[in-house]
């Protein structure tokens, strides 16, 4: 788990449905640089968690997710002209693993909410469907702002894991 893995997990609980916290099964987190390639570094880091947990028949589904979220709060979070100090918190990934849920969460320092597609908006527009991607591909998902030491916001998907 990454430095600041530890301190997600309790902003996370506060926004999703109760889950057992000695139920928690692994975590695991990487900063992502502000550039988009980090797409990429994100998904890698995905399939090597994901395999590690031996949930690899989940890495579509969670990747497209993963991606749709690092991409957004690389796009709306970091906006290009928005001057940045070196000690700016970093786009962080956040996987966390319990038994029957997987959560994707990616920190960002900006303080606005996402802002989902209406139902009446032009479908064909490239720009704007990734929350309605995130939407379909997860079970759930939300955001909250973050308090504490923690600057910006989180974004989460959560995913049910079958617990054959």
């Amino acid at each position: 788990m990454g430095m600041n893995g530890s301190t997600m997990l309790e902003p996370l609980r506060q926004g999703l449905p109760p889950i057992d916290p000695a139920g928690a099964a692994g975590s695991a987190s990487c900063a992502l640089p502000a550039r988009y390639e980090a797409v990429r570094g994100a998904r890698q880091f995905t399939r090597t968690t994901l395999s590690r947990w031996e949930l690899d028949d989940r890495f579509d589904d969670v990747a497209l997710v993963v991606s749709e979220l690092v991409t957004n709060a690389l796009r709306h979070a970091l906006p290009a002209d928005t001057p940045r100090e070196p000690q700016d918190p970093p786009v962080r990934l956040h996987l966390m693993r319990w038994t029957s849920r997987l959560v994707c969460a990616v920190r960002d320092p900006s303080h606005s909410g996402p802002t989902a597609r209406e139902a009446g908006e032009d479908g064909a527009a490239e720009s704007g469907r990734g929350l309605f991607l995130v939407e379909s591909f997860s079970d759930t998902w939300g955001w909250h702002p973050l308090a504490g030491s923690l600057h910006g916001k989180v974004v989460w998907a959560l995913f049910q894991l079958r617990t054959d």
